[in-house]
């Protein structure tokens, strides 16, 4: 489902130059729950980007649902981003002038194809199945830390995708309320069959997934 083959990616920060990856090669099976783990500043964030087509790498080869992403154009890589991976953020990125469903459905309104499904009936269906029905009309400064990200959660289910990405999903939340988002992502793994990736620095939160990958100065250095 996913395979990088020596993949690189550099940038500059003025003269300097960064290696932010260094010959990773990595392979994740459709429904696997990994977790990606290192400090901050190891590549790992870097590494869920390009996994995520959010990012294109200097050099290397990625292959993601069966695609060579290097044949694919812009428009072609971003649809395909758009259809297949849900996103979860430590910060929610929830948009305030929107309500929670509003802000739910907003991937669907970006899609350049006709949708199986009625955006607005599967977002109240998730809303429920995850405890947030009575909040689809709120704002997201109406709603507590937990409850905007089960809102993302929701969201990254939104387009029935099948990887869900999950940058540091609990860093902005207080112990208790992680570990239920956490159950909550280890259910979407069991229930819905979705590839589930978590990148976190947080050595507890990698222990929860079913495999490990240990990013450190650039490098996959460890596989479990």
């Amino acid at each position: 489902m996913i395979k990088l083959q020596n993949v690189y990616k550099t940038y500059y920060l003025g003269e300097e130059k960064v290696e932010a990856l260094k010959k990773a090669n990595l392979n994740i099976k459709k429904g696997e729950y990994v977790g990606i783990l290192g400090p901050s500043g190891s590549g790992k964030s870097t590494l869920m980007h390009i996994i995520g087509l959010l990012d294109k790498p200097s050099s290397g080869k990625i292959n993601l649902f069966g695609k060579d992403i290097s044949r694919l154009s812009d428009d072609a890589i971003s649809s395909l981003r758009n259809q297949k991976v849900g996103f979860v953020f430590q910060q929610f990125n929830l948009i305030e002038k929107f309500t929670v469903l509003e802000n739910i459905i907003l991937p669907a309104q970006y899609a350049k194809y006709e949708l199986d499904f009625d955006p607005q009936k599967r977002a109240m269906k998730l809303l429920k199945r995850f405890g947030i029905y009575e909040r689809a009309n709120f704002h997201p400064n109406e709603i507590s830390g937990g409850q905007q990200q089960r809102t993302a959660i929701v969201r990254s289910l939104i387009m029935k995708p099948d990887l869900i990405l999950a940058d540091e999903p609990t860093g902005n939340i207080d112990t208790k309320t992680g570990d239920e988002i956490m159950e909550l992502l280890e259910g979407l793994n069991k229930e819905f069959g979705v590839t589930v990736v978590i990148v976190t620095h947080e050595p507890d939160v990698a222990e929860r997934t079913k495999r490990k990958i240990y990013v450190k100065d650039g490098e996959i250095v460890t596989r479990l």
